[in-house]
């Protein structure tokens, strides 16, 4: 099914999700849709609801109320493999099995596409090198997934997600772990991967001023609810994001790329002092 066909997208209605042990909902009767073939991109301050409502959306998480749909399709009856060849997730903390390699864990993205009758193939093959060389992971292929740093081990992961070649690729903080050459980088690649392959992407960041850059639509999320939704360049204000993560602060547009920009305001700034004062050489 190309972008042009896929109308609807994954779409949570009324949902409401409670953990055992928890009288509170995390989630209470969202609402929340994510539009196919653009970056969405999950912003809030910490256990707000967002990584909840990222695998609810990626099926790991069922709905106590409401239902979740890909294409007016509930996900919850839909076949596993049927599922997994649509909408590939990238929880926060993967773990990897014992001793596998870089490039063996790379290739389990490929395992949804794997059948009965239906081996591996050179198509699986080109998936897990194209993967690879876009994750920049592949000059490491034969170490050891443990053995790598936390920010090697993080790109890994993203290609496995990217070898499983789903048309909906969910991501939970990718940017975890990386220096900011490489946040950039996965950053990039995700718009690559909207504006050049078709693809619909959906991010859990915590920077928010990347957030404004990158996404095509924001979800602004506070105690289990969505309080605004829509296009960085409409919705982002100085009054939401006090109502988000109460914080004061100045938005601006940023310098390179016009989009939204957030300067805090704190209460006991850094203040540069003047030259010859005293506190430095000559």
């Amino acid at each position: 099914m190309t972008v042009q066909q896929r109308r609807d997208g994954l779409v949570a209605e009324q949902i409401s999700l409670t953990y055992p042990g928890r009288e509170t909902p995390v989630l209470a009767q969202l609402d929340a849709r994510v539009a196919p073939g653009v970056f969405t991109v999950i912003v809030g301050p910490n256990a707000c609801g967002k990584s909840t409502l990222l695998r609810a959306f990626g099926r790991v998480l069922r709905p106590t109320t409401g239902r979740v749909a890909l294409d007016g399709t509930e996900i919850g009856g839909m076949n596993s493999k049927q599922f997994a060849r649509a909408v590939a997730l990238l929880p926060q903390s993967a773990v990897a099995p014992d001793g596998i390699t870089v490039g063996d864990l790379v290739a389990r993205g490929r395992f949804p596409h794997q059948g009965m009758f239906r081996q591996w193939s050179k198509q699986d093959e080109q998936a897990v090198i194209w993967a690879m060389e876009r994750t920049r992971t592949i000059e490491l292929a034969d170490r050891r997934v443990a053995e790598l740093s936390g920010g090697q081990r993080q790109r890994v992961w993203i290609a496995m997600a990217l070898a499983q070649q789903t048309e909906i690729l969910l991501l939970d903080e990718p940017t975890t772990y990386l220096d900011l050459a490489h946040q950039l980088e996965v950053l990039d690649l995700c718009r690559e991967l909207v504006e050049e392959h078709g693809k619909t992407v959906v991010a859990v960041l915590h920077d928010l001023n990347q957030a404004f850059r990158y996404a095509d639509r924001l979800i602004a999320m506070r105690a289990g609810q969505i309080l605004a939704t829509g296009v960085p360049e409409t919705i982002v204000t100085r009054d939401l994001v006090h109502d988000v993560f109460g914080i004061d602060c100045q938005v601006v547009p940023d310098p390179l790329t016009g989009t939204p920009m957030v300067v805090p305001r704190s209460e006991r700034p850094r203040v540069l002092q003047a030259a010859g004062d005293g506190t430095g050489p000559g």
